[in-house]
């Protein structure tokens, strides 16, 4: 307990007043001794929720996913409280998925009290060193009387320019000195505001003007609800096509007129012959990475006929690897407002937008087929667009089995995708019961392999702890599927280090408190899907395929080794 003299109060009460007054309305910890000080101070701070997770891989998952969920108008980040060495490390797979899908999110880690500094402590850990390659700021708090400035540098640190995380270090020792009791917080961090230059939107129109065949590629850094309503409007307003980045499907509207579908993984070769072929490429938003660029050959680094134009809030991006013929530094929805309310009467509207969307809707819809397998993920996700609302979220981690849920599903709400662009494991389920305790009126879906389930599927008790409102989906082939894919590509038929013997998903989900389910069969899925939709609370659907059926993209395994 925390021992401090009269008109004073600990330093971990100030903290978690700066909290408060930063907006913050729910942390997500897995508890410590090293911050016990802050849980106490939390317990009397009921405007506050804490979430208290299995596993401090789950707990920043789940901060993650609520700073993107929190992505709005007045952006939050998500915040996480883990103890030091074991609990950090557990915890860095959420910040580096926080830093490399750009959501904002603040890890704050207990410490070794500062006298044992140094000294390789029970537990110690450099974490600005740990964490500094993969965060915006990293820092430690020594001083009780700065902890207003330090955490309102962190709020606006994660949520400006490129948003990203923060990680700050709290000394054990530290939480208990006694602060003067009229140090009080800041006043709420906001994102600065990026105006965008007349001059450079002059510029793009003319560009616009010029082109044969343009193409947008928006989603990423800063984009919310107004940055898509806008970006929409504007690019219908002159048949722009527009292209996703990787796991960015909720940016535009898929039943927009001008959509042209998702880059990333398993694209339709359509689009990617657009992307080669245009003359104008438009990235709003995006950092246009390895995954969303195919290794940076769509377009290439330095596409000698094409013309990139690049916005982006944070200027250190723009140029960092593409070469670009007209950067923008701004927020990307005050660009996305500009765009929509621009008048250039010399634009022609393009035909391109429909064909695009066209060809979207052609190659994103399933086909029945006589030698469709038993369980026919097209047919079930399909199913699922019927049977669910148009607005659900759907949540993914890392695995072939996403890759059904990224062409055939619909991402009609925002935010209505939590997939991590790092390609992390596990992410699945506690983005779910993140988005399940944000947005208690939604469906939310988590769609999981059998293998990415298993990687943080202990989080089911954290959401039958709290009651959520979840439909959880594990899509079991008894392998880790995307490596078992590129194997016997390389290596076909010599299985090596790929194949899993699981449990029975359905009963484990009932240990929970889960309504569950197995099914093997669409029609089985058709049905179990109904029935859950009928309930409330936890429920899981066991959904057993043969690993024949390794992607959306038709691939098996017979066919990979046919090709060997």
């Amino acid at each position: 307990m925390c021992d401090v003299p009269n008109a004073t109060k600990s330093a971990a009460e100030l903290l978690v007043e700066c909290l408060a007054q930063q907006g913050t309305d729910r942390i997500f910890t897995v508890p410590g001794e090293s911050f016990l000080a802050v849980l106490d101070a939390l317990h009397a701070k009921t405007e506050i929720q804490t979430v208290t997770c299995r596993q401090e891989g789950g707990a920043a998952f789940m901060a993650c996913a609520d700073g993107a969920l929190n992505a709005g108008g007045s952006p939050r980040p998500g915040i996480a409280f883990v103890t030091r060495g074991p609990g950090a490390t557990n915890a860095s797979i959420g910040v580096h998925v926080a830093h490399q899908d750009s959501q904002p999110m603040i890890l704050f880690v207990g410490d070794v009290a500062r006298p044992m500094r140094d000294r390789e402590g029970f537990q110690e850990v450099n974490f600005k060193a740990f964490f500094g390659p993969i965060c915006k700021w990293a820092a430690r708090i020594d001083d009780p009387a700065r902890i207003p400035e330090y955490v309102a540098r962190a709020y606006s640190t994660a949520i400006s320019g490129r948003p990203g995380p923060v990680v700050i270090a709290l000394p054990e020792d530290m939480l208990c000195d006694a602060v003067d009791a009229s140090i009080a917080p800041r006043p709420a961090a906001f994102r600065p505001a990026q105006a965008v230059c007349p001059d450079a939107m002059q510029a793009l129109f003319g560009l616009i003007g010029d082109a044969a065949s343009p193409i947008a590629i928006i989603g990423g850094a800063g984009w919310n609800a107004k940055a898509r309503d806008h970006f929409q409007q504007f690019a219908e307003a002159i048949g722009l096509p527009v292209a996703t980045a990787f796991r960015r499907q909720d940016a535009i509207s898929p039943s927009s007129p001008v959509y042209a579908g998702n880059l990333g993984y398993g694209p339709n070769p359509k689009l990617i012959e657009r992307v080669k072929f245009a003359d104008l490429v438009i990235a709003v938003g995006a950092r246009l990475g390895e995954a969303t660029t195919d290794g940076y050959e769509v377009p290439t680094l330095e596409h000698p006929d094409q013309v990139l134009v690049h916005i982006h809030p944070d200027p250190d991006e723009l140029g960092r690897v593409y070469s670009t013929q007209l950067p923008m530094a701004c927020s990307v929805d005050e660009f996305a407002e500009a765009a929509a309310l621009w008048e250039d009467h010399a634009i022609i509207p393009f035909d391109a937008g429909a064909q695009a969307h066209a060809e979207w809707e052609e190659w994103a819809s399933a086909k029945p087929s006589g030698a469709a397998p038993s369980l026919d993920m097209a047919a079930c996700v399909t199913a699922m667009r019927k049977m669910l609302p148009a607005d659900s979220i759907i949540c993914n981690g890392a695995g072939n089995f996403a890759g059904w849920w990224h062409r055939y599903w619909r991402y009609e709400g925002y935010p209505s995708q939590l997939a991590p662009t790092a390609g992390a494991m596990g992410y699945g389920v506690p983005a779910a019961i993140a988005a399940s305790l944000r947005h208690p009126e939604r469906t939310v879906v988590a769609a999981t392999g059998d293998g990415d389930f298993l990687m943080n599927g202990q989080e089911l008790a954290t959401a039958a702890q709290y009651g959520v409102n979840l439909l959880v989906l594990v899509v079991d082939n008894g392998a880790y599927g995307t490596i078992r894919m590129h194997q016997e590509r390389e290596y076909p038929g010599r299985v090596s280090g790929t194949q899993l013997s699981n449990p029975d998903f359905a009963m484990l989900g009932a240990s929970y408190g889960a309504w569950s389910k197995a099914v093997s069969t669409t029609q089985e899925f058709k049905d179990a899907l109904a029935e859950a939709q009928s309930s409330s609370g936890l429920r899981l659907i066991h959904m057993k395929i043969d690993v024949e059926q390794l992607a959306a993209s038709g691939a098996t395994v017979s066919g990979l080794r046919a090709k060997g």
